[in-house]
């Protein structure tokens, strides 16, 4: 019974996109939970080992297989999850200390805007009005959501220091993500698994660097908690579940779930660290998703 229930939600698209969406909105409120329990370079250290461990202990056999068309791309994968993956988790649970889990949300809610214009950048991807009015409303609603909707705070540049932080973690995920348009022929989690072992092994000089210049915190029985549920949940089955939908219905219709990240990171924040939903942050969101909105209804248009 259990396992019928488990095939027929692993061959619906909408739920799996949704619980996938669902886990990565959980990670901005588990950022928050792990201030004062561990360390941000001592977390993502012990996160990406043990998504490697569970990897290589699942799927050993495949990643032996792909390791041949890998070799021939080692310095790409390198970068991708050294650069790519780890140093936009490095600055996001930095800017965790600094701002509140709702604003990490919505901050997310940027990269599509970001990859858009990288991608026109990089790659001379074409882009009309309609995008660009979509990405302006976007970059408004970062500038809503950094001053805190004071133009006091515009004109003397009072910002938040971790709502940046977060912004420069997104133009990492943003390189990243335009990044993938150029991978190897392997599947999504034998690249899973080899961009885990890239962000490993940049996790080790940025642990490094933050024992020398800030204070190491080791985990406790609360911080190995958070730890061991963010390589799980968000770091492992969230992206199953996402590259499943993909499968199932296309990387266009997958991507537009992405938008449902910072809505389910504000209600999560609300609840269980009574975090305050301010009127800034609703502004914010109107411009984001009316930016993100313009983006989607040019590909409806397309298609």
């Amino acid at each position: 019974m259990n396992f019928l229930l488990f095939s027929r939600i692993y061959a619906n698209a909408p739920i799996l996109l949704c619980l996938a969406t669902l886990g990565w909105g959980s990670n901005a409120v588990a950022s928050r939970l792990a201030v004062d329990e561990v360390s941000p370079m001592m977390l993502i250290f012990l996160r990406w080992g043990i998504v490697v461990i569970i990897i290589f202990t699942l799927h050993s056999k495949e990643m032996a297989k792909g390791w041949p068309v890998i070799r021939k791309r080692l310095k790409w994968v390198l970068l991708m999850g050294g650069f790519g993956l780890s140093m936009f988790n490095a600055l996001f649970y930095t800017a965790a200390h600094s701002t509140t889990a709702v604003n990490l949300g919505i901050m997310q809610s940027t990269m599509p805007g970001m990859i858009l214009l990288g991608s026109f950048l990089i790659f001379g991807s074409r882009v009309n009005k309609l995008q660009i009015t979509g990405l302006i409303l976007t970059l408004i609603g970062v500038v809503v959501m950094v001053s805190k909707g004071s133009i006091e705070n515009l004109m003397l540049l009072t910002f938040n220091t971790g709502d940046f932080l977060m912004f420069f973690g997104c133009l990492f995920y943003a390189a990243y993500a335009i990044g993938l348009k150029n991978r190897p022929k392997v599947s999504g989690l034998v690249m899973l698994g080899y961009f885990s072992v890239a962000a490993f092994l940049m996790t080790i000089p940025l642990m490094a660097i933050e024992s020398v210049v800030y204070e190491t915190i080791m985990p406790g029985p609360k911080g190995w908690l958070i730890i061991i549920y963010i390589a799980i949940v968000p770091s492992f089955i969230s992206q199953i579940f996402f590259m499943r939908g993909v499968d199932l219905i296309g990387s266009g219709s997958a991507g537009l779930y992405a938008n449902l990240v910072p809505i389910f990171s504000a209600i999560i924040a609300v609840v269980m660290l009574s975090e305050v939903f301010s009127i800034y942050h609703f502004s914010a969101m109107i411009f984001v998703f009316g930016g993100i909105g313009l983006f989607e209804y040019q590909n409806m248009k397309k298609t």
